[in-house]
């Protein structure tokens, strides 16, 4: 699994004009699902972004989680993370995994969010969505799971 975390002042998404997820101070989490990823890969994600310490402590410095200071997390189904453009100049999306897969650790990845006890929203897995963010700092990191989880 791949995310793109980016710390956010504030961040929504919006389907067909109505908004399905909204958030204040937190992560807006981009993720794509590649092919023999599992529930283990999902639960590893999870644990990882609500542990990041990327939020200022009182001294300015990197030091404190999602958790420290109750953020919320805004999660985005977001295929195209598994866009390969080294060749030609149309991406291929065969590292992508198939929709239906992708979708039960999507699913998956939110609950194991949701254990923490953050608040968290999102998008629809599959359509066409509209995602407005105030990226803070900016911060904004790329985490694969590792191999052989």
């Amino acid at each position: 699994m791949r995310a793109l975390v980016q710390r956010v002042n504030k961040a929504q998404v919006t389907v067909d004009n109505k908004i399905t997820g909204k958030i204040e101070k937190g992560f807006c989490v981009f993720i794509g699902v590649t092919h023999g990823d599992t529930e283990k890969h999902a639960r590893w994600l999870a644990e990882k972004i609500t542990g990041l310490r990327v939020f200022d402590d009182g001294e300015g410095k990197m030091n404190l989680s999602l958790k420290d200071v109750h953020g919320d997390l805004l999660v985005v189904s977001q295929f195209t993370l598994y866009g390969d453009c080294r060749k030609g100049r149309r991406p291929s999306f065969v590292q992508a995994a198939d929709p239906t897969d992708a979708e039960i650790l999507y699913k998956a990845f939110i609950d194991y969010l949701s254990e923490g006890g953050l608040k968290v929203e999102s998008g629809l897995f599959q359509t066409y969505m509209t995602v407005s963010l105030d990226n803070d700092g900016p911060v904004t990191l790329m985490i694969d799971t590792p191999e052989g989880l």
